[in-house]
């Protein structure tokens, strides 16, 4: 019998992959929305866990505005922390393995190298903190896990750097990038194949899972505008040359150890992974 995947946060890029590899797969999934699953809501998450009874919750809900958070912090605890904690209850009671992901800025970005998993988180802003006390949750809560931390992640998604950043050049002759923030772009697909390579050997715990090498947002920024042919000038700039309300972390790069060990092989690099995502989306030959 092939197991059963309850996905949440179906609008978003990295659950439109699951779904996608699992329809190839064949495998039996039930993907639902924000509007269809609040996970917020802690009734109506027993209710659905308890009607489906899923083998695996892959919780790609989340809060996801950086800026905004500062704010409106509240909605960011209660989607990415209350909401996580409610879906480790209703996993607990119904034997399901919970899948949860959260994110490279539950670091302060001060280490100068990669993060390792066992580097003890210190977010610098209030999103980073919403997403550290979903992964507190998850670690108290849950009897079976996967913690997933990813960086910069990047799909066919609102959210994607590389669709935003064709945006904002469009009709434009120059444009700032930061080029002092450093990490690992992460591309859905990759991070989809390793997890399920995780979830098949039962290898359950805590991983950074990001593709292979690093760079900054402007390098980035550069081999993406470069590959789709752009004649116009990018002009690199710091952080603090942009009045954000939240503070990002400098250098956040996730070391994925011990992810080829567990599963044999390590993501492809950035620039792979890049490039794959620009030929699936039309933009390059």
């Amino acid at each position: 019998m092939k197991a059963k995947f309850l996905i949440t946060g179906a609008n978003g890029q990295l659950a439109r992959a699951f779904e996608a590899r699992l329809d190839r797969n064949g495998s039996y999934y039930l993907a639902l929305s924000h509007q269809e699953l609040d996970i917020k809501d802690l009734r109506r998450v027993r209710n659905m866990v308890k009607q489906f009874k899923p083998d695996f919750i892959l919780n790609c809900a989340a809060y996801n505005y950086v800026d905004k958070a500062e704010t409106e912090w509240r909605e960011a605890f209660l989607v990415n922390g209350i909401g996580v904690r409610n879906l480790a209850i209703a996993a607990v009671e119904s034997n399901a393995v919970l899948v949860h992901f959260s994110t490279d800025y539950v670091f302060d970005g001060e280490k100068g190298e990669p993060y390792l998993i066992s580097d003890i988180p210190n977010p610098i802003n209030k999103y980073g903190e919403s997403k550290l006390l979903g992964e507190r949750f998850v670690l108290t809560h849950a009897d079976r896990y996967l913690l997933v931390r990813v960086s910069w992640v990047f799909g066919d998604g609102k959210n994607s750097f590389p669709l935003k950043l064709l945006n904002w050049v469009e009709g434009k002759d120059e444009l700032k990038i930061v080029d002092d923030q450093f990490s690992s772009p992460s591309y859905v697909e990759d991070i989809v194949h390793a997890v399920l390579d995780l979830i098949s050997r039962e290898a359950y715990g805590l991983y950074h899972v990001s593709n292979s090498l690093h760079c900054s947002r402007y390098e980035w920024a550069e081999f993406i505008l470069e590959k789709v042919g752009w004649k116009g000038k990018l002009v690199p700039a710091k952080r603090s040359d942009f009045d954000s309300p939240a503070k990002r972390p400098r250098f956040t790069v996730l070391d994925n150890f011990p992810l080829e060990e567990t599963i044999g092989h390590l993501l492809p690099d950035w620039k792979d992974a890049t490039l794959r995502f620009l030929k699936q989306k039309g933009l390059i030959h």
